[in-house]
């Protein structure tokens, strides 16, 4: 590619990857594929899969066992609730995050019997919705829950941080009250947490897995659960069965109580918060990669193999990003997403207009000139530069000559000699072509073709032979039928000369000027084998090397004899088609040699 289109086609590449990377920072600074990244947090829980229970924090719940046992339906009489805080605070729990709302009187003694039992456990958190200027408004009855040693929080703990009905974070307060979880770990440790960690949208809650994940005991069974199961732990009571509605959708899954997604919370804020948003910084590093990797790449990779690229770089972008997560950093997607989509489709926007749109026009106009496969190695070194220079491989090389066409040609109209010559070498090149050979030259009525370069085969002798069979059978009869229809009587015949072995494949000439061609010893041979078929009495001369290299059958061959080629120093044992006659055809290659053509 010439300079200038290389200039320009750098340009319009980094011109793509810029606008990609920018559209990526904008949708990253205003979040405005925010839904798309909170599902992606969703499936990294999800990939992640289910993590050890924490010990910190247990479970009761109210469940459907402890309905049926009870027999009973919410609300339960206070003093159901009394003997469960009371067996709790016999065991040893360290805080009572009692998820169960007492707003309103009931029977006197039943909510006295609750008032002494959170009394005597000292260390009782409770929910309530009802606040007014920023005060409780009866919790246990006016000022009971402070005559009762409980901590007030309020139950919606997401406030704000809850999108789209699913949980996935955790806000320090909502309205005057702290969150429940917040609450319930500042009375376990007696000092309050820093607002800081619950800026923004809140703190990530670092679910352990899907509901069920955090062992419940159920509500009829805490008297009788050894007290080691509660000892200096953070105990959470609630409503676990689901006709009671109390479950959520969180970032673990659906169907989760609320008491588990609060233990979650508390297990969490114990851990120190393990999961945190990546830095403004790393975010910006993972954009500008997704947006510029790309373009650069194509830059490097003509044509279009960038395209595994973007491709490779999106599965590097997921799995590093659930590493992160695993690690305990959550690393933005969608914006670095979205700018190697947009670095791809500006990319192959690119490609199109230059590359290919250049490409298929240099096949186009090459194509008629020189084979199609050469044309298709010419144009995958056009972005490097067209170099000279071969590659070395096992090939069979052809070279033919039509009889007596110049002594023909001399008598005729110079327009019919060249209808005439173009109509047999369209015979001959498409029998070359369809048996997957490489016209190389034209030289007259001469061609000159090899197999198995530039496009190795390993096949290649078979093709020659097979290539002809077809040109010295129907190919030169149908080339004989149209010159008697023109007037010629005589028919043509043809030389057919075939070696095998190694050949340099490549361009030759100068940079100003090149042409592909095949050259070494073998095309040599092939060649002077051609120029000896008519003193052989033969149309093919078929070398000991292509015999040998057959894997097809052989039997169609006959054996001519050792014959001597000039420019090598051994005879060479050669064979013609069977179907062909002439002097020196013979059957058995262990019969006396005979002698034909010049000596070397």
């Amino acid at each position: 590619m010439g300079t200038g289109r290389h200039r320009r086609r750098a340009i319009l590449l980094l011109v793509a990857g810029v606008v990609a990377t920018g559209l990526g920072v904008l949708c990253l600074a205003t979040n405005a594929l925010r839904p798309l990244d909170l599902d992606a947090v969703d499936a990294r829980f999800s990939i992640r899969g289910t993590q050890a229970a924490p010990r910190e924090v247990v479970m009761v719940g109210l469940d459907a066992t402890s309905l049926n046992a009870l027999q009973l339906r919410p609300p339960l009489p206070r003093s159901l609730h009394a003997q469960v805080i009371d067996a709790l605070r016999r065991a040893g729990a360290r805080v009572i995050a009692y998820d169960f709302q007492f707003t309103e009187p009931t029977v006197t003694r039943e909510d006295n019997a609750l008032i002494r039992a959170v009394t005597r456990a000292g260390n009782v958190v409770l929910p309530t919705t009802r606040t007014q200027d920023g005060r409780v408004v009866d919790v246990l009855g006016k000022d009971g829950a402070r005559n009762a040693r409980a901590v007030v929080a309020s139950p919606n703990f997401l406030g704000h941080a809850a999108r789209g009905g699913v949980i996935r974070r955790l806000a320090y307060a909502s309205g005057a009250l702290p969150t429940f979880p917040v609450a319930a770990v500042e009375r376990a440790t007696g000092r309050p947490l820093p607002r800081s960690r619950f800026s923004g949208d809140g703190a990530w809650i670092d679910f352990a897995g899907p509901a069920g994940t955090i062992p419940t005991v159920s509500f009829v069974d805490v008297a009788q659960e050894p007290a080691a199961t509660f000892r200096g732990k953070i105990v959470v009571v609630g409503a676990t069965d689901p006709i009671l509605q109390d479950i959520h959708a969180t970032a673990a899954g659906p169907g989760m109580p609320g008491p588990e997604v609060n233990a979650n919370a508390i297990a969490t804020i114990l851990r120190g918060f393990p999961l945190d948003d990546a830095p403004g910084w790393l975010s910006l590093l993972l954009v500008a990669a997704a947006g510029l990797v790309t373009p650069l790449s194509a830059l490097a990779l003509m044509g279009l193999r960038w395209l595994p690229v973007p491709l490779v770089l999106a599965v590097a972008l997921a799995g590093a990003a659930q590493l992160a997560f695993d690690g305990g950093t959550i690393v933005p997607v969608a914006a670095p997403a979205l700018a190697l989509l947009a670095a791809f489709l500006g990319t192959l926007a690119v490609a199109y207009w230059t590359d290919l749109r250049e490409r298929r026009w240099m096949r186009s106009a090459f194509a008629r000139f020189v084979p199609a496969a050469v044309v298709d190695e010419v144009v995958a070194q056009a972005g490097d530069g067209l170099r000279l220079g071969g590659t070395r491989r096992e090939g069979t090389v052809m070279f033919t000559d039509l009889r007596a066409f110049t002594t023909v040609a001399e008598k005729l109209e110079p327009e019919f000699v060249i209808e005439m010559l173009n109509r047999y070498l369209t015979e001959m090149s498409d029998a070359i072509l369809d048996h997957g050979g490489t016209v190389v030259s034209y030289m007259g009525d001469g061609i000159m073709a090899v197999f198995g370069a530039p496009i190795a085969q390993d096949d290649h002798a078979d093709r020659a032979l097979a290539a002809a069979r077809e040109m010295l059978g129907q190919r030169l009869e149908r080339f004989n039928a149209w010159a008697r229809g023109a007037g010629l009587a005589d028919p043509f015949r043809m030389g057919v000369g075939i070696c095998t072995g190694p050949v340099m494949s490549g361009n030759v000439g100068s940079l100003r000027r090149l042409e592909y061609t095949a050259i070494g010893d073998t095309t040599n041979t092939a060649s002077r084998l051609q120029g000896m078929t008519k003193d052989a009495g033969c149309a093919a001369l078929i070398s000991e090397a292509t015999h040998a290299a057959l894997g097809g059958d052989a039997s169609g061959l006959r054996y001519v004899g050792e014959l001597d080629v000039r420019g090598r120093s051994a005879r060479m044992k050669a064979w013609t088609l069977a179907d062909e006659g002439g002097a020196g055809a013979r059957a058995d290659p262990a019969m006396p040699p005979t002698e034909v053509g010049p000596s070397a």
